[in-house]
């Protein structure tokens, strides 16, 4: 483990967009869900870089070499009355996980919340995923008894129908 790296932390431009597309595509290979990316470059663009901006990503950068990327949105917690932060991607390279570069960019995170006066950070794991042990020793705890629902492609669409046509 090459605990020497210099790290680096910083907000993504829109020059990085084919670099954070290729580390979602990196990131979802890792997860076995390749044939579920169905965003581009463009849109990855417009969403965060566009005139409205649904999210931003940080690169994270060891010895000036790109590693990783963590893309973020902000929620907000009804029970604390606080805004939160939502992990939707964190991806660090295979060769340069246990490094220590997870745990500085969650210091960053922690801070960026605190900054931004929010109560908690969120995200969603895998539970193959052998970083939830990472994230257990860094303090982070699974929510038991929330499971995740997703509403998308036909079902959301015939929704949307559905009130559309109740208003007329």
């Amino acid at each position: 483990m090459n605990t020497n790296l210099k790290i680096n932390i910083r907000p993504t431009t829109v020059s990085d967009v084919p670099l954070i597309f290729k580390f979602i595509k990196e990131l979802a290979k890792y997860e076995n869900l390749e044939n579920h990316v169905t965003a581009t470059e463009e849109i990855i663009k417009e969403s965060l870089f566009g005139k409205k901006q649904y999210a931003e990503a940080l690169i994270v950068e060891a010895d000036s070499k790109p590693v990783g990327l963590v893309l973020f949105f902000h929620n907000f917690s009804t029970f604390i009355g606080k805004p939160g932060i939502y992990i939707e991607d964190l991806y660090i390279k295979e060769e340069f996980r246990g490094m220590g570069i997870g745990r500085k960019l969650f210091e960053y995170l922690s801070n960026l919340a605190k900054e931004r006066n929010c109560g908690r950070i969120d995200w969603v794991v895998l539970d193959w995923n052998p970083a939830r042990k990472f994230y257990e020793k860094m303090g982070a705890i699974p929510v038991d008894n929330w499971l995740i629902y997703r509403l998308t492609g036909d079902k959301l669409d015939e929704l949307s129908e559905n009130y559309q046509k109740s208003k007329n």
